[in-house]
């Protein structure tokens, strides 16, 4: 059996009462049916590394906490040659939410972002906003503020805040992707209750707005989930695109899809250890 490295921190509390390690003791229950398994905290996988084939990056929380140690293993990944799913070359929150700025200037359908509050004038008017920290995950660091406070919260020189519109949206839901296909899609009935999820049945046009930033992403293989918001007028803009580690809520799944997504993981991991790596397509931070 191939060797697989499962980062994950099963003690990281998260907003919400979502209980990370349930999903992750649940998928190495299933993986190491077909692999060799070692579960490692995110902070210590040096001594590891070159000990398995495949390095799976799941529920590690936010990288704040251990930001220069989340760029080294990045740089030695790519030193040494270390596979790794998900692929580190994708451009959504792997190297933090910049992205959400590029893709407002692009004109792609995303909460329109800046980090500056000279730039203000570029967002829709608005009484209330949305702030967030570049490298933030799980809410934190996540506010709600008004037009009057945004200049003691955010430091335009450091630009390191986001800053969006308020949106009174009708509900939240999120596209899960593996190797860029589609596989199930989950919704917030209630909008207050973030993680109180149930399925969803997308539509042409709603499979068609995340396969966007499946594309727009390209990443080489790797879970995605794509979040995105229903405004009031029945569009949906994207909240962000989650490409290092995201969430999958197996639990509110039917036991037939969780089933199958597990199916599909356990062949795209067996590809992705076949697949010849190729430098370039790395990045760092």
């Amino acid at each position: 059996m191939e060797k697989l490295l499962f980062v994950t921190d099963l003690y990281y509390k998260a907003k919400g009462a979502r209980l990370y390690y349930e999903e992750d003791l649940y998928l190495t229950s299933q993986l190491r049916k077909e692999f060799q398994i070692a579960i490692c905290h995110p902070e210590d996988t040096e001594v590891f590394e070159k000990d398995v084939d495949l390095i799976l990056v799941r529920n590690i929380g936010s990288v704040m906490k251990f930001k220069e140690k989340y760029q080294a293993f990045r740089r030695r990944v790519v030193a040494n040659s270390l596979k790794t799913y998900n692929s580190f070359n994708g451009n959504g929150d792997m190297n933090g939410k910049e992205y959400l700025i590029e893709l407002t200037k692009a004109d792609f359908p995303v909460i329109p972002t800046i980090d500056s509050l000279d730039l203000l004038d570029r967002l829709p008017n608005s009484d209330m906003y949305t702030i967030k920290p570049k490298y933030g995950a799980d809410s934190i660091g996540l506010e709600f503020v008004s037009k009057n406070e945004l200049t003691a919260k955010i430091d335009s020189n450091t630009n390191s805040i986001l800053v969006q519109p308020f949106i009174d949206f009708e509900y939240e839901v999120s596209f899960y992707f593996i190797d860029k296909e589609f596989q199930y899609a989950l919704y917030t009935p209630d909008k207050t209750k973030r993680w109180e999820l149930e399925e969803y049945v997308p539509t042409k046009q709603d499979l068609s707005f995340a396969k966007q930033f499946i594309d727009w992403n390209n990443l080489d293989w790797g879970i995605e989930r794509v979040d995105a918001c229903r405004t009031k007028d029945g569009n949906l803009l994207l909240v962000e695109h989650e490409d290092l580690n995201p969430y999958l809520s197996l639990a509110m799944l039917s036991p037939e899809k969780r089933d199958n997504f597990v199916g599909t993981l356990k062949k795209a991991l067996h590809k992705a250890l076949q697949t010849n790596l190729n430098q370039n397509l790395y990045i760092t931070l």
